[in-house]
């Protein structure tokens, strides 16, 4: 989140809404916030997550189908 250093251009989603836009739970959206996979502002008890680190976490899980196998 380099860039992103000044927050007023930032837009921040809720857990539900990474959880509907990933397809996934809310629980899966928790853990990656806490292992660190995904950046995420506390405020109280709740997160936010900036979209631009939703969308650079997948594409960084996109699974490249070219890979030879062994």
């Amino acid at each position: 989140m380099g860039e992103e250093s000044n927050f007023s251009n930032v837009h921040f989603l809720t857990v539900s809404e990474v959880a509907e836009m990933m397809r996934v739970s809310k629980m899966t959206v928790y853990r990656l916030v806490h292992a660190g996979d995904l950046p995420a502002v506390q405020f109280g008890r709740s997160y936010r997550v900036p979209e631009s680190a939703v969308e650079q976490y997948l594409r960084g899980a996109v699974v490249d189908g070219t890979a030879d196998s062994a």
